[in-house]
Parts: C-alpha cells; structure tokens; sequence
C-alpha cells in the first residue's frame, strides 16, 4: 500500500496543517543536505522608465531636427524660373588608359598615384634591349648596303667610260672601212666589243637598282625598330593627373597591358537626368551652369553636350525629382576647357553637385547663377 504524503512529515507539520489551527500554517521541511548547493534565481531587473522615456525623446529629437533640416535646405534652394531646367549628378573627367603596344617587362616608371603629367611626357619605359640588338643589326645592314650601293654606282660610272668609248672606235672604223682603210673584220670586232660593253653597263645598273632597294629595306627596319622602341616608352596623351597605377617595375605584361589610368583634365563634365518635357526642350550647346556641394558660392559655366536619344532608368547614384521607375533621358554638360586650363592639376571628379540647362534661350539666368570669377590655381574649380 503506497505511503501518504503527510506520513513523510514531521509531528509538529501535521498539527500545523490541521484545519481550526490558530496559528499560521508553516511547513517545516527536512533539513537540507549540508553538501548540495543552494541555487537562487537572480532577480530579473527591469529598465527604468525614465532610460526608455530619454531613449524616444531623444528620437524624436534626432527626426524633428532632420525634418527641419530638410525643409530649410529646400527653401534655401534657388527658385528657378521657367525656362531652366536642373538635375543632380557627381563631376567627372575622361579616364584614359596608357597600356602597352608590345608584350614585354616594364623597366622603369616616372609617375605615381596623384602625378600632374603634360601631354607627351614619358611616363614608363618597357625593356628593349631585344629590340636594341636587333636595331643594330639592322643598322650595320644599312652600311653595308650602303657600300654594295656606292660600289655598284662606281662600276656604272667606270662602264660608261668604256662603252663610250667603243661606241667612238665603231664610228671610226665605219668611217675607215667605206674608204677602205680599215677592214670590215675590223669593224665587226669593235661592234662585238661594244655590245658587250653595253650589256656590262645594264647589268651594273641593275646592280645599282637591286642595292639601292636591299638598302631601302634594311632603312625600313632600321625606322621600325625605333618606331617599336619608341613605343615601348609610355608617354601621356593628355595633361592630367594620374588617377590609378595598376602595374609595377618588373611585371611582364601582354600588348594591350595596362600600366597606368589618368585624367583627362581637359574635358570635365556632369551628367544628369531629365524627364521627357525638360529634356525634349534641351538643344545641343545650350548654356548651362555647374554649382558643385563643397562650393555653393562658385558657379561654373558650361553647355550641354550630349542627349541621348533613348530614354533610361536613372542610376542609384543619382536623384530625381520624380521616383526612380520613371524613365529619364541622360544629358551631358560640359566645363569649357579654356576655363579648365592651368588647373589641370585640381582637377578631380566623383564630387556631387547639381547642373542647369537653358530649356529657352530667351531664359536669363538669375543672379545666384551668374558665373563667378575662376578661383585661383589652388582653389578647386573641379574637385
């Protein structure tokens, strides 16, 4: 028969649980073991309302502060008039990639990163000295042409003399035979002598001919191979900085290899994006204005170059009054280079901005977008 519960408790539990009992019921429970551990629950704490109330008013406070901040930069923005038309878009310049012609190692570099290089300066300089071997060999082929040409030319000249003169013992022969001074043996001989003297002159001719274009062939690859040494010395096409070094000394690198990127300062320009009422009224050289973030007060002149034909979706990168599902048409505005020129060095694209355009030639332009005085040379006009 199973034991009861109430058995297993001491004599005074029992009475302290009966019914009528005055006093409050306590439980008096078996001693506990003095090796076994006591494990109490830590008390769970909860965060004091006055954190969590800081939290959200701080919140608010970081929103209310944005929402003010944007409206302000929205009314602080220019009001255009009818006629111009505006879009976003960051400042770039034409990348040019200076690569290799030839396979081969590069044997020195003159440029690095941030380099300001002109137009025509030597940048890096592949190894030749195959082709300088070869330039040489070429070269002693051109002098020895040369000589076969100036010895063939002498024989010419030394032939002439004789064939002249056997043309002069023909004549007097004739002369002597029909007074029948000389015998027509005579006469025969001296033809067959200058026949033969003849023939000797055409065949040094020939031999003029046929040096003077073995020596023509050694000059075209004596011009090649300084064409091809020449070549293997990179230098810049443009004035500009140097935007990225991707090969270093020693690397051997296929034709076609790239070495260095750089920027062509010369033509700098923005693109933005326009919805299909603003930019159908947008015409090629169209006046327009650059106003870049890091320089609100400096208003770059520049016309609009390019508008593409079909229409797109805009990049990430940029914004749009509009969203972004909408198709837009890209419009290209350029810097004046003259404008650009003696600040090749500044020049530096990625820089967010905003460009107008003239939708209405008849438009003017309002005074906040009235082009100012370029800045000095160490005042970015592009960066």
């Amino acid at each position: 028969m199973p034991q009861r519960t109430d058995d297993l408790l001491p004599i005074g539990a029992k009475d302290a649980l009966k019914p009528g009992n005055g006093r409050a019921a306590e439980v008096l429970l078996p001693p506990k073991a003095p090796n076994l551990p006591v494990v109490v629950p830590a008390p769970r704490k909860r965060p004091p309302r006055r954190s969590v109330r800081r939290v959200l008013s701080l919140l608010l406070l970081i929103v209310a502060v944005s929402s003010i901040g944007y409206w302000w930069w929205l009314r602080s923005r220019p009001l255009l008039p009818p006629g111009i038309a505006s879009g976003n878009g960051r400042l770039e310049a034409d990348e040019i990639d200076i690569d290799t012609k030839y396979a081969g190692r590069i044997l020195k570099l003159y440029a690095d990163e941030g380099d300001m290089v002109k137009a025509g300066q030597v940048i890096a300089v592949m190894d030749t000295r195959d082709l300088e071997a070869q330039l040489k060999q070429n070269q002693e082929l051109v002098l020895q042409y040369q000589r076969m040409l100036n010895q063939a030319t002498a024989n010419y000249a030394s032939q002439q003399a004789v064939v002249k003169f056997a043309q002069q013992e023909v004549a007097r022969s004739t002369n002597l035979v029909s007074k029948g001074f000389a015998t027509v043996e005579t006469l025969d001989l001296q033809t067959q002598r200058l026949n033969s003297a003849v023939a000797t002159l055409n065949a040094d001719q020939e031999a003029i001919g046929a040096a003077q274009h073995a020596l023509d062939a050694a000059t075209h690859q004596v011009e090649y191979y300084a064409v091809e040494i020449a070549d293997n010395q990179l230098v810049a096409p443009k004035t500009g900085p140097i935007e990225y070094r991707v090969a270093n000394v020693g690397e051997v690198l296929p034709a076609g290899g790239k070495v260095f990127t750089m920027l062509d300062a010369s033509y700098v320009y923005m693109d933005i994006y326009l919805p299909t009422e603003e930019a159908g009224r947008v015409r090629i050289e169209a006046d327009a204005r650059i106003v870049l973030d890091s320089y609100r007060s400096h208003v770059i002149p520049a016309r609009a170059v390019f508008i593409a034909s079909q229409a797109q979706f805009t990049p990430k990168t940029v914004e749009t009054k509009d969203e972004r599902d909408k198709l837009m048409f890209r419009i290209r505005v350029r810097i004046d280079p003259g404008r650009l020129e003696g600040r090749e060095a500044i020049v530096r694209s990625g820089l967010p901005g905003e460009a107008y355009v003239l939708t209405d030639p008849s438009t003017a332009w309002p005074a906040s977008l009235t082009p100012s005085t370029p800045p000095a040379t160490g005042a970015p006009v592009s960066q």
